[in-house]
């Protein structure tokens, strides 16, 4: 492709003339090769102009800088100069790939909370009503049954458009992207026009250091996505709602509120023969009665924002009854179920925090005991394990304490440290050190109606032990338990 067609829709000036052919799009100077283009990014800690002249030796053919360059250009090396260096390598990325979003049903998701979970179910009711459907977001980008790691919850614009054509190669028809407030803020998402634009809610989160100066911008980068949008949803019962959706051409909106053009009415905890989840009825824009199958009340939000973004599609409302049902996010409370006489769920919560959080909404479903099994990684500050422990003794009926990613320490002292923790409540506790033992121990000793949240790796599948990541799956190791209890 020739330079002069990346660069069709970016505002510029020439500094060196020419139109090479060009092989790819750069942005990491690792990475050039002959007859790359290289795009210098000024990042928190890195600025790509640094690496002109590196990238030039590697092969690189033309370059795009914001800022002047104090190295000999070789005349047959292109240098064009732009205002924004992200916003330009956002729209070459998207000539580069043909256009991708042109191809697909495209849904942009953001909010302070629940993009993940939305986004989970918004492709689950894709996937039931037949549409082949890829994911970006906190997970990865996620498509034919594959997780491709991500550095960022919404990844560089060049990832992303890169991500699409892969998925319409692998039959996809439908993409559903969580976009972060630093996405938006740094135009990884600059030039596609969104079939549907979601605000969840919004909340502090993302101030001072690197990310946002105060709420205000946050505020103002949310509301970036609407301006490219065909269509918008919103959750009316969010104070912050119209003026994050204020460049939306049309809202629909959503929630509980009476005004909402599809709310919820009649939620309840649902939890029977190992289902856990919140049931509730859809009015207004859709009449239907649903069960979600993830936990807390919470989550009605996310099923309701799932089903405003798919209701500008031509999606069966069976597939959305269905899809509701069935959507989990791996990691994030994700059901196993191997019994009908207890739930077994698989959680991320690795600190105090989201331990406390998780808990608390499992308690809302009055179990028989709720047996949390955890442990604290090592090389990490140790308050951290001292308020874990404490956190799964007051809110557990029973805990099994565990490894996780010792990393560089002794199992057995990160335990102990646990152990101050939980001392200082009345809870029960087991010592389990090898972690699928502490599986096997918290299978084999469920009792009828226990929730048991194993916690702390939910999506890793990896266990990190003196400075090696062995394989560990925990989804792997309860089926070989399942298996060896046979």
């Amino acid at each position: 492709m020739k330079l002069n067609d990346l660069l069709k829709n970016i505002n510029y000036t020439v500094v060196n003339d020419g139109n090479p052919e060009i092989n790819d799009v750069i942005y990491d100077s690792r990475k050039v090769s002959e007859n790359d283009v290289f795009v210098c990014l000024k990042g928190y800690t890195s600025d790509g102009h640094k690496y002109a002249e590196s990238a030039i030796e590697k092969g690189a053919t033309a370059l795009v800088i914001s800022d002047d360059l104090d190295i000999t250009i070789p005349e047959n090396v292109a240098v064009i100069k732009t205002d924004d260096t992200r916003l330009a390598l956002a729209l070459m990325s998207i000539e580069y790939f043909g256009r991708p979003a042109e191809e697909l049903k495209t849904i942009a998701i953001t909010g302070t909370k629940g993009k993940t979970t939305t986004t989970a179910m918004i492709a689950e009711i894709f996937e039931q009503a037949g549409i082949k459907t890829g994911t970006i977001g906190t997970l990865g980008v996620v498509y034919g049954g594959n997780t491709y790691k991500t550095n960022n919850t919404t990844p560089e614009s060049y990832e992303i458009q890169k991500a699409m054509r892969n998925m319409i190669k692998a039959g996809c028809k439908a993409m559903v992207i969580e976009a972060s407030s630093i996405g938006l803020k740094h135009n990884r998402l600059a030039g596609i026009t969104f079939d549907v634009g979601v605000f969840t809610n919004f909340s502090d989160d993302h101030i001072g250091g690197v990310e946002h100066k105060d709420m205000a911008e946050y505020l103002y980068c949310k509301s970036l996505l609407f301006r490219q949008c065909k269509n918008a949803a919103a959750n009316i019962d969010d104070p912050s709602w119209n003026a994050i959706t204020k460049d939306a051409k049309s809202v629909l909106t959503f929630g509980f509120s009476n005004d909402a053009e599809l709310r919820a009415e009649n939620d309840y905890l649902l939890s029977d023969n190992g289902f856990i989840g919140v049931h509730f009825d859809a009015k207004g824009l859709k009449e239907l009665s649903l069960d979600v199958g993830t936990p807390g009340k919470f989550n009605v939000y996310n099923a309701l924002s799932a089903i405003a973004a798919v209701s500008f599609f031509d999606v069966p409302e069976k597939a959305i009854i269905d899809g509701l049902r069935v959507a989990k996010v791996k990691g994030r409370v994700e059901p196993v179920k191997i019994s009908d006489k207890f739930t077994l769920l698989i959680d991320y919560a690795h600190n105090a925090l989201s331990m406390e959080n998780v808990l608390t909404t499992l308690r809302q479903y009055n179990p028989n005991r709720l047996i949390t099994m955890f442990g604290a990684g090592g090389n990490r500050p140790k308050v951290r394990r001292y308020e874990m422990g404490e956190t799964s003794g007051r809110l557990s009926d029973l805990s099994v304490i565990t490894e996780d990613n010792s990393r560089f320490e002794d199992v057995m002292d990160i335990i102990e440290d646990i152990k101050i923790g939980i001392n200082k409540t009345d809870g029960k506790y087991v010592v389990v050190p090898n972690r699928k033992d502490a599986i096997r121990y918290c299978i084999n000793n469920a009792e009828d109606g226990d929730i048991i949240v194993l916690a702390g790796k939910g999506h890793e599948d990896y266990q990190e032990i003196k400075g090696v990541k062995y394989h560990m799956d925990e989804r792997e190791l309860i089926a070989e338990i399942l298996e060896e209890n046979k």
